[in-house]
């Protein structure tokens, strides 16, 4: 991608028009058509005011495309629009151009893993599936303690995704490698719920005739909480739950209560009226949106621990390093039991 691909790419994604970047910086919306079709080169201090309005790096300009990124499958809700959704993609390719260059430094690092894909007849069938992943990834029954981990160990890049309200999660394909994206400041059990969900994406072949997010689902709640676990939990019948027993289960599986109840009555371990009942409870308490007893988001940690390994191996320098994160916090405990080397940023 040349200059002009990637000004219009970091417009897009700050979800600006070509008029609003154009007041910003300084020059005439004609101007940024021409520069970003390439009839025309910003100068160094026009190229450094794009960069500040557009919150990237003059060297982001420079960057060569590693691979394009192609979109599978979406977790958002219907109120986001193509703007939004357009803003999402240009984030994605960029975040994962940098993360790709990271990998290059450690070629042995790179775990190339090829996903299971299994074909779905029924709803049911989503929930065999889910137990052989577990089967293949050796998880047995228990429950996941830290899922984003568990799926960058299977070679699933996990991205982290800020600032839409309507979106949740999303899966695209980068050079045949399996990336989630997902929303920052979820609350623990909803993030869980959303890569699960979109791993059901990656893993099943799901027909026409099978609604694909109902599918999805249901290999979600399957495999954080398999049918045997929740059976040994709860028994296999009952007339009744309270609210109180939910949240304790919330806490050691990572699923939100009101999954859970949907997950029970699945599993016929509840009645279509008990599982009413304390959907009805949940209303009333005003947990629909927001439940009690959060539980803290996680965290992808790969990339970071290949920065800084290359860091440790003087195979990039600081300023570098912060640019591949793209957030110098990330960096601001590297180097501190050196307080006497000089900085290079």
């Amino acid at each position: 991608m040349n200059i002009g691909g990637r000004i219009k790419q970091a417009r897009l994604a700050a979800r600006l028009s070509g008029r609003a970047l154009a007041g910003q910086v300084g020059v005439s919306a004609m101007a940024i058509s021409k520069y970003e079709n390439n009839r025309d080169v910003p100068g160094s201090k026009v190229l450094m005011r794009l960069a500040q309005a557009l919150g990237v790096s003059v060297e982001f300009f420079l960057r060569p495309v590693i691979i394009p990124v192609q979109i599978q499958a979406y977790r958002k809700r219907a109120r986001l629009g193509i703007k939004e959704q357009t803003s999402i993609e240009m984030r994605i390719q960029e975040g994962i151009e940098r993360y790709l260059a990271v990998e290059s430094f450690f070629p042995d690092a790179q775990i190339q893993k090829s996903l299971p894909s299994h074909p779905i007849q029924s709803l049911e069938e989503a929930e065999c599936v889910a137990e052989k992943i577990r089967q293949e990834w050796d998880l047995g029954l228990d429950a996941i303690e830290n899922l984003v981990h568990l799926l960058e160990d299977q070679g699933i890049k996990v991205w982290p995704v800020d600032g839409y309200a309507d979106f949740d999660a999303c899966i695209f394909l980068a050079n045949d490698q399996a990336v989630i994206a997902v929303k920052t400041g979820l609350a623990g059990d909803r993030q869980r719920y959303s890569l699960a969900h979109e791993l059901g994406h990656l893993v099943m072949q799901i027909p026409e005739s099978i609604n694909a997010e109902k599918a999805c689902n249901r290999f979600a709640g399957a495999f954080i909480l398999p049918a045997p676990t929740l059976r040994r939990e709860l028994g296999p019948k009952r007339s009744a739950l309270n609210l109180q027993e939910l949240a304790l289960l919330k806490q050691k599986y990572g699923l939100s209560m009101q999954a859970l109840i949907y997950r029970a009555g699945q599993l016929g371990i509840i009645s279509a009226s008990e599982s009413a009942r304390l959907f009805t409870q949940i209303a009333a308490k005003g947990w629909k949106k927001t439940e009690p007893y959060p539980l803290p988001e996680e965290h992808p940690t790969r990339m970071k621990q290949l920065v800084l390994r290359a860091l440790a191996e003087d195979l990039l320098s600081h300023s570098r390093a912060f640019e591949l994160l793209g957030n110098a916090q990330e960096l601001s405990f590297a180097g501190e039991n050196e307080p006497n080397q000089p900085a290079d940023h």
